[in-house]
């Protein structure tokens, strides 16, 4: 309370915002100078963004047909990107077309354009997000935190587009709080180019009877699908059908990406059971898991709310994007993106706990936030150990979108939370 009044100033508050303005351009330069230093790296060949260009380039040079042909795409890439990694380019056919203008730059400059980009949705989304998200109170604070989250680098050094998903998921729950649920069903839709994240997460909405929602996430998802018919034909999208089942049975496939190298249901039950079940029994097993979840999601977020609404919806919704993550069939470390979001908005609620449940949820937010546990869990070959970390938050976090009014801490919530940062 006392820092609250403290705050309000006029001083204070002008000091407050500079100190937040300089903090962005220092951050803004730090992110462009380790951009700069990746692009001029060696091994740039080598970041995830390769096959994105290829997919890309392939578009840009009329081959859109011959897109998911892993054999045109592999002599393609030796005669452009030769020290490349293995992998192939597998994402759906509306990406590669809209974001084909890249292709008409080189490689490197192709890198830096979609790293600038990242930057600016990453330095913009603290901003957008703060009155959503009031904790920590100390705007530097809150800032250094979105420096901190690992997920987020890993998708700038790759050339990754999971930023784009976590923009995406933001404004879906922006046009949520604001009751459009048309536009926010358009939003989701909008990240289909990560469709194994953005179709569990529809599926709780239909399971929730958002008919809205729904709408607005199929309008959007029949323009992409006719872009994607624009953009490689009907042969290209049987062609990429069969890939994606090539995908889902062969999980060790280096080219695909290993299984075990995912934090999801899949990654976790392929890592303790693969060598000792069959893969249909594993197909299984994970399917049920996964269904279950978010049969779950969708019961806990439509019962009676005898909480404080705010929180529950809050919560719930990052709730529903740790079950859209886990659930997915094809992950990797940048792909945690998202969960930055879900993180934020249970330490927004976080005072309505006690006890017992604090302590977990802190503790699970915690070991989320230590970029050195994913780089050692990704060294060692155990990246899939953080599910079982997701699967506690996630309960604890239907626990807390469900504690009655009544039982809430004396502390100062979120509301008044709010007031400081407004403040």
């Amino acid at each position: 309370m006392h820092q609250c009044k403290k705050s309000s100033g006029p001083d204070s508050t002008r000091s407050l915002s500079f100190e937040t303005g300089v903090a962005l351009v220092a951050a803004a330069l730090m992110l462009l100078g380790a951009l700069d230093w990746s692009a001029k790296a060696p091994m740039v060949e080598k970041r995830d963004f390769s096959v994105t260009y290829l997919g890309c380039l392939m578009v840009h040079l009329g081959m859109g047909p011959q897109v998911y042909d892993v054999s045109e795409q592999r002599k393609l890439k030796a005669s452009i990107l030769p020290n490349s990694e293995p992998l192939i380019f597998e994402h759906p056919p509306f990406e590669a077309l809209l974001l084909s203008p890249l292709a008409e730059l080189p490689y490197r400059t192709a890198y830096l354009l979609w790293g600038f980009i990242n930057i600016a949705i990453w330095l913009s989304l603290p901003i957008l997000l703060r009155r959503y998200t009031p904790v920590p109170q100390d705007s530097l604070g809150y800032l250094g935190l979105w420096l901190l989250f690992a997920p987020l680098g890993v998708t700038l050094f790759q050339g990754q587009s999971s930023l784009v998903v976590l923009l995406l998921y933001t404004f879906t729950f922006i046009f949520l709080k604001q009751g459009r649920d048309f536009p926010a069903g358009m939003a989701l839709a909008l990240a289909l180019f990560k469709f194994q994240f953005a179709i569990p997460m529809a599926l709780i909405f239909v399971l929730r009877r958002k008919w809205s929602f729904i709408q607005g996430f199929l309008t959007m998802a029949s323009i992409l699908g006719g872009l994607s018919l624009f953009g490689v034909g009907w042969s290209g999208i049987l062609t990429y059908l069969r890939l994606l089942t090539a995908i889902v049975f062969h999980p060790d496939n280096s080219s695909f990406g290993s299984a075990a190298g995912m934090v999801t249901i899949e990654g976790f039950v392929h890592a303790i059971f693969g060598e000792t079940l069959s893969r249909s029994l594993v197909f299984l097993i994970v399917s049920g898991f996964s269904g279950l979840l978010i049969l779950m999601t969708a019961w806990h977020w439509n019962r009676p709310a005898h909480s404080q609404p705010e929180r529950h919806e809050d919560v719930m919704f990052g709730v529903a994007i740790i079950v859209s993550l886990v659930t997915g069939l094809h992950m990797f470390t940048h792909d945690l993106s998202p969960l930055i979001l879900a993180l934020l908005l249970v330490l927004a609620h976080l005072p309505d706990s006690d006890g017992l449940l604090r302590g977990v949820l802190c503790g699970c937010v915690v070991v989320l936030w230590i970029p050195p546990v994913y780089f050692a869990l990704l060294a060692w070959h155990h990246i899939y150990l953080l599910f079982t970390v997701l699967l506690v938050l996630t309960i604890g976090m239907m626990r807390l979108a469900s504690l009655p009014t009544n039982t809430v801490s004396n502390h100062a919530g979120p509301e008044r939370s709010r007031e400081a940062v407004q403040v």
